[in-house]
This record gives structure tokens, C-alpha cells and sequence, in this order.
């Protein structure tokens, strides 16, 4: 590994440390399907978005519930110490994209044949905190400096 590849890799490694995410690879549902859903809760806090999760009739939600119960969970592991209720978390990000796809036969009229494809997805969800850790404590010495003038 060359010294630009290996400062570039390092570089995104601390990005992800900034990072709360949890992917959701080969969900079998189409990405058409889970887009419909996905759209709901973009920029939702995250309170919001698990009970328009839960209540949702819709067959992927049960799957993105679980999935945004995960990218919390990984919040609280590189957040340790601060509460989630003071915390404002929320969707920042959400991306599906396709995922492999299944090709099977279907017999079709005529001694044909007819291909079913069936579709996966992969989704990518990012949460992140409206107030940022240790923030507060800076806004509330810069208040606290402005009353002292």
C-alpha cells in the first residue's frame, strides 16, 4: 500500500469514527417498495420516525424499525454517557439502493418462458445528534462570557 492510498484510508477511517450508521444488506424487498417507506422518515427525528415505523401496514417497515433501533444502539456505544433524550437524534441520512437480484422461470403460454426477477435492496442509515456532545458546554461559556461584558 502505497503512503497516498494509506493516508487516504486512515482518513476515512476517522470519519467513520464521527460516523452512526447501520446498514441493512439483501433485504428481500424490492427498492421501489422500500424507497416508498424510506422517504417518510428522511430528516425525521428519531422518535417520530419509529412510531411512523411502527404503525406503518407496510411489509419493509417492520425491517426499518429494527434497522433504526440499530444505528441508535451505535450511537449509545460511541456516546457514552450522554442521554439520548438530551441528545435531539434524528435521520440525517437514508439510502437504498439494489441489491442482488434472483432470476427464476415462469412457464408462459405456447411452451415459452417467462423470467421473474426478484429484487433485493441494501439500505444505509445515518443518524446524527442536533446537539452535538460537548457543545453545550461552549455555547453556555460563550453566554455566560456575553453576560460578564
Amino acid at each position: 500500500m502505497g503512503v497516498k492510498s494509506r493516508t487516504r484510508a486512515e482518513q476515512r477511517k476517522e470519519q467513520k469514527k464521527t460516523l452512526y450508521y447501520a446498514k441493512l444488506n439483501n433485504c428481500p424487498t424490492s427498492p421501489r417498495k422500500m424507497r416508498l417507506l424510506v422517504d417518510l422518515i428522511r430528516g425525521k427525528k428519531v422518535e417520530t420516525a419509529l412510531h411512523m415505523l411502527k404503525n406503518s401496514p407496510k411489509q419493509p417497515s417492520e425491517r426499518l424499525h429494527k434497522l433504526l433501533l440499530s444505528a441508535i444502539a451505535n450511537w449509545q456505544a460511541k456516546n457514552q454517557g450522554v442521554r439520548l433524550e438530551d441528545s435531539d437524534l434524528y435521520v440525517k441520512e437514508i439510502m437504498v439502493d439494489g441489491g442482488r437480484i434472483l432470476k427464476r422461470i415462469r412457464t408462459a403460454p405456447q411452451g415459452r418462458a417467462a423470467r421473474i426477477r426478484k429484487r433485493s435492496n441494501h439500505v444505509t442509515l445515518i443518524v446524527d445528534s442536533m446537539n452535538k456532545p460537548g457543545e453545550e458546554e461552549s455555547v453556555s461559556e460563550e453566554i455566560e462570557e456575553t453576560k460578564e461584558k
